[in-house]
């Protein structure tokens, strides 16, 4: 039995972060630990991000569907691994489209590849304009995790 491209993407990453093999992939990936809102249990997803001003900024494809973003609005601590980085913190949701299109103008621009062809599986050109960017951001959401031993510092995605 062929092993889904999800569970690919999904525990891969998992995988190699617990054999110690973090910082392999850690420059782009990072494994989030959220509580479960309704269990109450530990939750890990990996997922891409981006540092800004010391914050981890992680982008939410589903918006606030995704089961970890729903989490993070019930109980904002979690816990971080990004690369050999490691560390609790809390997360602060954002949906404002404005602000998620400038992560997403910064994320293009950084990584035009990988985001770029994201992009394009979303429907949207490998170099979307502006407008589309906002188009795009209102159906999603992103958080900016804050580690619990640095004073939060202002993150400025509002252009």
């Amino acid at each position: 039995m062929a092993l889904s491209k999800w569970r690919l993407t999904r525990f891969g990453p998992l995988f190699l972060y617990r054999m110690g093999l973090g910082s392999l992939i850690g420059r782009m990936i990072l494994v989030l630990t959220t509580t479960g809102r309704k269990t109450g249990l530990r939750r890990e997803i990996p997922l891409q991000y981006e540092e800004i001003s010391g914050a981890l900024c992680v982008a939410s494809a589903r918006g606030q569907k995704a089961d970890w973003f729903r989490n993070i609005m019930a109980n904002p601590e979690v816990f971080v691994r990004a690369g050999n980085r490691r560390f609790h913190g809390r997360a602060v949701p954002v949906v404002d489209p404005v602000q998620i299109a400038n992560f997403l103008e910064l994320r293009l621009q950084r990584h035009p590849k990988i985001v770029g062809a994201i992009m394009a599986r979303a429907g949207l050109p490998k170099n979307p304009t502006r407008s589309q960017l906002e188009a795009y951001a209102v159906n999603r959401a992103l958080v900016v995790i804050h580690p619990f031993s640095e004073t939060p510092a202002r993150i400025d995605l509002e252009g």
